[in-house]
This record gives structure tokens, C-alpha cells and sequence, in this order.
């Protein structure tokens, strides 16, 4: 693999270093325009759904019902879809998953992350 991953939020500077910019928010983030942001890529459809996001935002101190739910939607067929055209993206290339997020740690991007692992099978 001569790719990767890495995250950065949207709101931080665009780098040479960044490879493939790909939005991971299902909203598009609020006072940044799509020249600013130098996406290559916006995945919706690995983003929680509408219901988990306002879900979440209701129940901020439930993370572990929020990874729960989100890792359910996530192996849904067109999320499989999406993570397999983010998995190859990231064998060919370094991905910069970008996210508005506040709080990184405890968004979705820790768990799409895990998603985009190799899975060991055996």
C-alpha cells in the first residue's frame, strides 16, 4: 500500500501532503466554499444518516450507542460500496479523510477509520 489515511478538519489550511481530499461530513460544512476546501472526493454515503446524526447530536454523552448504530448503517450494501471506492483510493494514494467536526475523537471518523482497515480474515 502506498497510501493511507489521515484526517484533518476542513477549516484547517489545504496541504501538498494532504493527497486525496474527501469529505466525510453528509453536510456540507458551514462558511467554507468548495474552492477553500480542495476536495477531490465527498462520500456521503459513508456518513451517518440524517436520523443517527440528529440522534447523536440529542445524546452527545451515548458514543458507544452512537459507534453501535453507525457501525450497523455502515454495512449497509451502498456503504460497503463506498468504503471498498475508499479503501482502493487509499492503495493507490494518501487519503485526507476531512471532516468539520468539533470534536474528532468522539465523531464518526474514528469508526469509518476502523472500517477502512484491511480486514484480516483467516
Amino acid at each position: 500500500m502506498s497510501g493511507g489515511y489521515r484526517v484533518k478538519r476542513v477549516y484547517d489550511e489545504p496541504s501538498r501532503v494532504d493527497g486525496k481530499r474527501v469529505l466525510v461530513d453528509r453536510l456540507w460544512p458551514r462558511g467554507v466554499s468548495k474552492e477553500a476546501a480542495e476536495l477531490d472526493g465527498w462520500a456521503k454515503d459513508v456518513t451517518p444518516s440524517d436520523e443517527l446524526r440528529k440522534w447523536y447530536h440529542d445524546h452527545r454523552d451515548e458514543y458507544s450507542e452512537f459507534v453501535e448504530r453507525y457501525d450497523a448503517e455502515l454495512d449497509g450494501e451502498s456503504q460497503q460500496q463506498a468504503l471498498a471506492e475508499l479503501r482502493a483510493l487509499g492503495a493507490e494514494h494518501r487519503v485526507t479523510l476531512v471532516t468539520a467536526a468539533k470534536d474528532v475523537e468522539r465523531s464518526h471518523v474514528p469508526v469509518l477509520l476502523k472500517h477502512l482497515e484491511p480486514r484480516g480474515r483467516g
